[in-house]
Protein backbone atom coordinates (compact mmCIF):
# COMPACT_ATOMS: atom_id res chain seq x y z
CA UNK A 1 0.00 0.00 0.00
CA UNK A 2 0.97 3.50 -0.31
CA UNK A 3 1.14 6.46 1.41
CA UNK A 4 -2.00 7.66 -0.04
CA UNK A 5 -4.17 4.46 -0.16
CA UNK A 6 -7.46 5.60 1.99
CA UNK A 7 -9.08 1.80 2.37
CA UNK A 8 -7.84 -1.07 4.32
CA UNK A 9 -8.05 -4.59 2.53
CA UNK A 10 -11.37 -5.46 4.41
CA UNK A 11 -12.48 -2.17 3.02
CA UNK A 12 -13.02 -0.04 6.54
CA UNK A 13 -11.14 3.15 6.73
CA UNK A 14 -7.51 3.31 7.27
CA UNK A 15 -6.89 4.85 10.86
CA UNK A 16 -3.29 6.52 11.61
CA UNK A 17 -1.97 3.32 12.46
CA UNK A 18 -1.98 1.13 9.22
CA UNK A 19 -0.60 4.48 7.51
CA UNK A 20 3.42 3.41 6.80
CA UNK A 21 5.88 5.74 7.29
CA UNK A 22 8.19 4.85 4.91
CA UNK A 23 7.89 7.14 1.90
CA UNK A 24 8.97 6.04 -1.75
CA UNK A 25 11.74 8.15 -3.82
CA UNK A 26 9.17 9.90 -5.58
CA UNK A 27 7.85 11.05 -2.29
CA UNK A 28 10.58 12.23 -0.66
CA UNK A 29 12.10 13.87 -3.59
CA UNK A 30 8.65 16.06 -4.06
CA UNK A 31 8.46 16.48 -0.21
CA UNK A 32 12.11 18.44 -0.60
CA UNK A 33 11.30 20.04 -3.58
CA UNK A 34 7.97 21.52 -1.82
CA UNK A 35 9.89 22.34 0.97
CA UNK A 36 12.65 24.67 -0.89
CA UNK A 37 9.84 26.05 -3.09
CA UNK A 38 7.97 27.20 -0.70
CA UNK A 39 10.80 29.29 0.85
CA UNK A 40 10.84 32.95 0.32
CA UNK A 41 14.81 32.73 -1.06
CA UNK A 42 12.92 30.48 -4.30
CA UNK A 43 10.37 33.32 -5.06
CA UNK A 44 13.45 36.11 -4.68
CA UNK A 45 15.55 33.61 -6.74
CA UNK A 46 12.64 33.96 -9.40
CA UNK A 47 11.85 37.17 -9.17
CA UNK A 48 15.90 38.11 -9.70
CA UNK A 49 15.68 35.64 -12.86
CA UNK A 50 13.39 37.87 -14.16
CA UNK A 51 14.60 41.38 -13.48
CA UNK A 52 18.04 39.98 -15.18
CA UNK A 53 16.09 38.32 -17.75
CA UNK A 54 14.39 41.84 -18.51
CA UNK A 55 16.96 44.01 -19.72
CA UNK A 56 17.94 41.50 -22.54
CA UNK A 57 15.81 42.60 -24.80
CA UNK A 58 18.62 44.63 -26.04
CA UNK A 59 20.70 41.83 -27.03
CA UNK A 60 17.69 39.37 -28.54
CA UNK A 61 14.96 40.05 -30.99
CA UNK A 62 11.96 40.23 -29.13
CA UNK A 63 10.16 36.58 -30.27
CA UNK A 64 14.03 34.97 -28.94
CA UNK A 65 13.80 37.17 -25.65
CA UNK A 66 10.17 35.34 -25.02
CA UNK A 67 11.02 32.23 -26.12
CA UNK A 68 13.98 32.27 -23.64
CA UNK A 69 11.61 33.19 -20.54
CA UNK A 70 8.53 31.66 -21.75
CA UNK A 71 10.04 27.90 -22.33
CA UNK A 72 12.07 28.49 -18.44
CA UNK A 73 8.86 29.39 -16.75
CA UNK A 74 6.61 26.88 -18.46
CA UNK A 75 8.98 23.82 -17.52
CA UNK A 76 9.15 25.01 -14.20
CA UNK A 77 5.42 25.91 -13.44
CA UNK A 78 4.41 21.98 -15.02
CA UNK A 79 7.25 19.96 -13.12
CA UNK A 80 6.26 22.03 -9.89
CA UNK A 81 2.70 21.33 -10.41
CA UNK A 82 3.22 17.76 -10.72
CA UNK A 83 5.79 17.95 -7.63
CA UNK A 84 3.48 19.95 -5.23
CA UNK A 85 -0.11 17.79 -6.31
CA UNK A 86 2.16 15.01 -4.91
CA UNK A 87 2.94 16.13 -1.72
CA UNK A 88 -0.64 18.08 -1.35
CA UNK A 89 -2.24 14.77 -1.99
CA UNK A 90 -0.33 13.08 0.73
CA UNK A 91 -1.04 15.76 3.18
CA UNK A 92 -4.92 15.52 2.38
CA UNK A 93 -4.68 12.01 2.73
CA UNK A 94 -2.65 12.56 6.48
CA UNK A 95 -5.62 14.66 7.64
CA UNK A 96 -8.14 12.14 6.55
CA UNK A 97 -6.71 9.42 8.47
CA UNK A 98 -6.54 11.71 11.55
CA UNK A 99 -10.17 12.83 11.63
CA UNK A 100 -11.44 8.96 10.79
CA UNK A 101 -9.23 8.28 14.24
CA UNK A 102 -11.00 11.07 15.91
CA UNK A 103 -14.49 10.18 14.64
CA UNK A 104 -13.84 5.79 15.41
CA UNK A 105 -13.01 7.35 19.02
CA UNK A 106 -15.62 9.35 19.20
CA UNK A 107 -18.29 6.82 18.14
CA UNK A 108 -16.72 4.61 20.78
CA UNK A 109 -17.38 7.08 23.89
CA UNK A 110 -20.84 7.70 22.28
CA UNK A 111 -21.37 4.22 22.32
CA UNK A 112 -20.51 3.94 26.00
CA UNK A 113 -23.29 6.99 26.86
CA UNK A 114 -25.92 5.82 24.52
CA UNK A 115 -28.33 4.04 27.23
CA UNK A 116 -28.78 7.74 29.00
CA UNK A 117 -29.16 9.52 25.70
CA UNK A 118 -31.40 8.00 22.95
CA UNK A 119 -30.23 10.40 20.12
CA UNK A 120 -26.80 9.44 20.79
CA UNK A 121 -27.43 5.61 18.87
CA UNK A 122 -28.46 7.12 15.85
CA UNK A 123 -25.99 10.56 16.21
CA UNK A 124 -23.42 7.10 16.53
CA UNK A 125 -24.54 5.71 12.82
CA UNK A 126 -24.30 8.76 11.18
CA UNK A 127 -20.48 9.38 12.43
CA UNK A 128 -19.96 5.71 11.31
CA UNK A 129 -21.22 6.54 8.14
CA UNK A 130 -19.26 9.50 7.52
CA UNK A 131 -15.86 7.70 8.33
CA UNK A 132 -14.28 6.77 4.98
CA UNK A 133 -17.17 9.40 3.19
CA UNK A 134 -14.33 10.79 1.28
CA UNK A 135 -14.08 7.82 -1.06
CA UNK A 136 -17.26 7.44 -1.56
CA UNK A 137 -17.98 11.73 -2.31
CA UNK A 138 -14.36 12.64 -4.24
CA UNK A 139 -13.10 12.48 -7.48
Amino acid sequence: MTAVDDRRRDGTAKMPTDVSARLGFFDRFATAVAGYASHAWFFAACLILVLVWAPTVIWFSIDTWQLIINTATTIVTFLLVALLQNTQTRADAAVQHKLNAIADALSDLMDQHAENYPDLRRDRAELRAAVGLEDRESA
